[in-house]
């Protein structure tokens, strides 16, 4: 773990398994968060999600990330108030269930990636987010399009959001990069 991010910063305990759990905990909270700074959108709520996705992705490595994933949406379908607008098994095969799936897709392999350091300099931080954002938005918009057709699953489920990524890649590849040359020091 100490390719990542977390693992460089808190280096102290080892790879318990008690640090683990907390990380992954502390990333769900962070999640669910995020899940409620929304912009309200039909059938897809614009949330800063995507932006903590891949950040949690990069800073705790591929199985953290992975493992993060799968622990907020088990706590969403056991009804923990953690999703955008509701919970439940019912709300994770609705409209947004593919972004979800999604969401824990691209921190595996956005985690993959920063241990193998794309997540020190802009241009290899913006290709790791462009890749995040490719597998979350393609496995969103396939699952939204089986439910509401393509057309209409790009026009609600990915074109309002370009804009509002953009900014969360620039955001993501301004920092980062930052904190890895500050604890170079």
């Amino acid at each position: 773990m100490k390719t990542t991010l977390v693992g460089t910063i808190w280096q102290s305990t080892g790879n318990s398994l008690l640090k683990q759990v907390g990380l992954a905990v502390l990333g769900t909270i962070l999640l669910a968060i995020s899940a409620k700074v929304q912009v309200p959108f039909w059938p897809v709520p614009m949330t800063m999600q995507t932006f903590v996705v891949l950040v949690l992705g990069i800073a705790y490595g591929a199985r953290l990330g992975l493992a993060t994933g799968v622990l907020y949406m088990l706590e969403g379908i056991f009804g923990l108030p953690v999703f955008a607008t509701g919970s439940g098994y019912l709300y994770v095969i609705g409209p947004t269930g593919g972004y979800l799936f999604g969401f824990i897709l691209a921190m595996g392999i956005i985690g993959w990636l920063a241990e193998r350091r794309w997540d020190r300099s802009v241009p290899s931080i913006v290709g790791a987010m462009l890749i995040g954002e490719a597998i979350i938005f393609s496995v969103g918009i396939a699952w939204l399009a089986s439910l509401i057709g393509i057309d209409r699953a790009l026009q609600a489920g990915l074109y309002p959001f370009i804009a509002a990524e953009v900014f969360k890649i620039v955001l993501a590849a301004a920092t980062i990069p930052l904190i890895w040359r500050r604890l170079a020091k």
